[in-house]
């Protein structure tokens, strides 16, 4: 498990990755995490736009701005996954977040095959806010993981049972999800019991021993949500993220 860092800009604390996003966040003492969710995609410079407005309007900095949920219209090679994180950072580095390759922000980018948006936009975002009171639970955002295994290199050689998307397969590729939410909730020092909401993402069926397996977690206390759409880069089958926010609240589209 990696060692997190904290981000006291933004009132939180995180588990360093890669560029385009961090493992997870998690509120630090005095700050709790909200999540504000877009009544529909709202396209990303827009949401950027609507999320500085939100941000001014309960009196938060931008670098509150601790995780965010994307949809986007397909998968993207690998190439143009990096090329669409260049774009998406430079406004993390206008708001005083990312510097030096350094991106503390969770994040989930997926793409829905129902009603797919016409470009990259903005699902939901969270962010910190003062806690009025002792919060009587931890609040943060685990960013989503695909059923690729870390490391460096092409998804495709990355991936689990690359192209097999076989009852078997899919446990596997499950389990190597399950595994890595594990792996990163237990960075920040929280599992599955600190958890208000779990997504899984896939336009295969669920497999009939996932909720077994979801069960013998004790993750499945608040239910799991199953969006209907694909991890975003090509190859990819199989995703979740999970959270624990105190609030959450629905933006007009």
């Amino acid at each position: 498990m990696s060692e997190t860092r904290p981000f006291a800009p933004g009132g939180y604390r995180y588990v360093p990755f890669q560029f385009q996003y961090s493992c997870g966040v998690a509120a630090e003492p005095g700050f709790t995490i909200e999540r504000a969710r877009f009544a529909a995609p709202v396209p990303l410079e827009e949401g950027f736009r609507r999320i500085e407005a939100h941000l001014d309007s309960v009196g938060r900095p931008y670098t509150a701005f601790a995780a965010c949920e994307l949809r986007s219209p397909e998968p993207f090679t690998d190439q143009g996954f990096i090329d669409f994180n260049r774009i998406y950072v430079g406004t993390l580095e206008r708001w005083g977040i990312f510097k030096d390759d350094d991106n503390p922000v969770a994040r989930t980018n997926v793409c829905p095959q129902i009603n797919p948006p016409t470009a990259p936009g903005f699902h939901a975002f969270s962010y910190t806010v003062a806690a009025e009171s002792a919060p009587s639970r931890p609040s943060f955002v685990v960013s989503g993981a695909g059923d690729a295994l870390p490391g460096a290199g092409a998804y495709k050689d990355r991936i689990v049972r690359f192209g097999d998307t076989s009852l078997d397969a899919m446990r596997e590729k499950a389990l190597c999800v399950l595994g890595a939410m594990e792996n990163r909730m237990g960075s920040l020092d929280l599992g599955w019991a600190d958890t208000t909401t779990a997504h899984a993402y896939t336009i295969q069926d669920l497999p009939p021993f996932l909720a077994g397996e979801i069960l013998s977690r004790g993750a499945s206390a608040h239910g799991l949500t199953w969006v209907h759409a694909l991890p975003p880069v090509i190859g990819l089958d199989f995703e979740m993220d999970v959270m624990g926010v105190h609030r959450e609240i629905v933006l007009p589209a």
